[in-house]
């Protein structure tokens, strides 16, 4: 006797390269018409993709301006609310893995743009926004995001939105940059395929 399993639906291309390229250029241009002094401004990865999306728009920002920001990565793992181990056993799921936070400048003074790739939840933002204000304590916080795809669990709101992706709640969306994945593109994948933050 022969079991089928379900045929997962193939991945949706909802962006690629050339979008993505144009998405993140429009970012960089709102970033620079909101922030009048682009000396003071900071872009901060959240690892993993929010880093080289950071990157990214530190470039553009430059090249538009003349202004090189202040560039930085920070790490959620310690502030995760899904994190924990109770009376001393094993964590519930996998662990996620330990990148380090990079702040090479003073966060007084400072507008501070948390750069993500996905939205969700808004659990990954207030865990970014509790391990930088471990280092002190910025003017400002803005939030930028390439994909916004909603089902907010904590009133978390972006500053700076690249598309705006409904989903049903079981599906996900999927980042890939070519600093991590070989390839510039935004995936809408089934529920067993692929996670987001």
């Amino acid at each position: 006797m022969t079991t089928h399993l379900p045929s997962r639906p193939a991945p949706k291309e909802l962006l690629d390269a050339e979008a993505l390229s144009r998405t993140i250029s429009r970012i960089a241009h709102e970033l620079i018409e909101r922030n009048d002094v682009l000396g003071e401004v900071a872009l901060v990865g959240i690892h993993t993709r929010g880093v080289p999306l950071a990157r990214r728009l530190r470039r553009l920002v430059a090249e538009r301006s003349g202004v090189e920001v202040a560039l930085g990565s920070v790490d959620i793992t310690f502030h995760r609310d899904d994190v924990l181990v109770r009376a001393g056993g094993a964590p519930r799921h996998a662990q996620p893995v330990v990148r380090g936070t990079t702040l090479d400048f003073e966060l007084e003074g400072k507008t501070v743009v948390l750069v993500d790739d996905v939205l969700f939840t808004g659990r990954t933002i207030r865990a970014a926004i509790d391990a930088l204000l471990e280092y002190g304590r910025p003017a400002r916080v803005q939030l930028a995001v390439l994909v916004d795809r909603g089902h907010r669990e904590l009133p978390i709101r972006p500053d700076y939105v690249g598309k705006n992706l409904p989903t049903a709640r079981a599906e996900r969306v999927q980042v890939q940059l070519l600093e991590v994945d070989d390839v510039d593109r935004v995936l809408l994948l089934g529920r067993a395929e692929g996670n987001d933050g």
